[in-house]
């Protein structure tokens, strides 16, 4: 059986991608699966690092703008039409996954026009414009939130199945991860991070709240800056005389995510559509702070989706201080009900089995 996956751009768009990829790697052992990408994407390095065949199409996204640049666009659009034609040709697929990001465009085209079974998976409650156009040539349609399915035109089309999560996020030992993450099982533990490259918003307003909780033993917070954000946080900390105490960590990126997920009490993040299903699926509570400069402004789709079903507290960079922010945890942290309230929505509204339910559609489908 023959497999081709495509989706690229962001982490957003490949690691489902990956998750499915595994996922149908463990049912079929003798699967043959193939990832179509983009040369330059995140997805020419992740891809080969998971064992799965790679090859490239040659596309980009369209400008927001009218610009000279629609027509190089334009003419990359015709290029990767070919080239999916191509690999379609030689790899003979019987069925063709699609991830979301603008490379899935002709690829999942061809393949329907081929009469190839074709599915895409829309990991947002606002839909990519990919997705968008793809739906009406596609024969199955995974959707991860309800709100999402009111963009599509073809309700027979259409599966709730959730965000795939990874698996390691469920085989987590507990008392070991609070042993080697340094943090104590008593105290009130927040991990924030503003997404893989972090998020300069919620980076200024949490220095605030490190500095005004320093010396506050009944806390303890582990801030992800992002790397690119990293030695400017640890110089103004300096500026400041602020000496990190045994309660606060801040690192540059954090390899032990699912660790720290796993223990934590309250988590501040910004709305990518994986990091609210992995949230959602440990039934943790969360202080969302949607990136305001994402595509079509999805991730504040995404956060108040988990809002409207009590699963977190939002708040725009528009309105985000230092302040803010501070209040906003104070108050979580001294209403136990409330967040055991959250908690409970969050769980609910987690998805353990999306990947799945995502290859069962597959599996019918071929």
């Amino acid at each position: 059986m023959k497999f081709l996956i495509t989706g690229g751009g962001t982490g957003g768009h490949i690691y489902p991608a990956l998750a499915i990829a595994n996922e149908i790697r463990d049912r079929y052992k003798n699967a043959e699966i193939l990832y179509v990408g983009t040369e330059k994407g995140m997805e020419s390095e992740l891809v080969p690092k998971e064992g799965f065949d790679f090859r490239t199409v040659r596309v980009k996204g369209f400008p927001r703008k009218i610009s000279k640049e629609i027509f190089k666009t334009v003419k990359e659009l015709f290029l990767g039409l070919n080239d999916a034609k191509k690999i379609i040709k030689e790899f003979q697929p019987d069925i063709v996954i699609g991830t979301g990001g603008y490379v899935c465009g002709p690829v999942v085209y061809i393949a329907s026009k081929k009469k190839i079974p074709t599915i895409i998976h829309e990991q947002n409650a606002f839909p990519g414009m990919t997705n968008k156009i793809l739906s009406r040539y596609v024969n199955k349609i995974a959707l991860s939130f309800e709100e999402s399915k009111k963009y599509f035109k073809y309700p027979d089309k259409m599966y709730i199945t959730g965000n795939p999560v990874r698996k390691s996020l469920f085989s987590i030992d507990k008392d070991k991860a609070y042993e080697e993450l340094n943090i104590k099982s008593d105290i009130p533990f927040l991990l924030s991070f503003g997404g893989s490259g972090g998020q300069k918003k919620l980076n200024d307003s949490m220095f605030h709240v490190i500095k005004e909780n320093i010396n506050n033993s009944n806390i303890q917070i582990l801030h992800v800056t992002g790397k690119r954000f990293y030695d400017d946080f640890i110089n103004n900390l300096t500026k400041e005389n602020i000496i990190i105490k045994e309660n606060i960590q801040v690192l540059p990126y954090f390899f032990d995510m699912p660790k720290g997920l796993s223990i934590a009490d309250l988590v501040i993040t910004s709305a990518g559509a994986i990091t609210l299903s992995e949230i959602t699926a440990l039934g943790i509570p969360s202080i969302i702070i949607p990136k305001s400069y994402t595509a079509e402004n999805h991730q504040v789709y995404n956060a108040k989706a988990l809002e409207k079903k009590g699963a977190s507290v939002v708040i725009l960079e528009e309105s985000l201080t230092g302040e803010v922010l501070e209040n906003t945890i104070k108050e979580l942290i001294k209403d136990k009900e409330k967040l055991s309230s959250m908690k409970e929505n969050s769980k609910k509204l987690g998805k353990i089995k999306a990947v799945n339910e995502i290859v069962d559609i597959i599996e019918e489908m071929i």
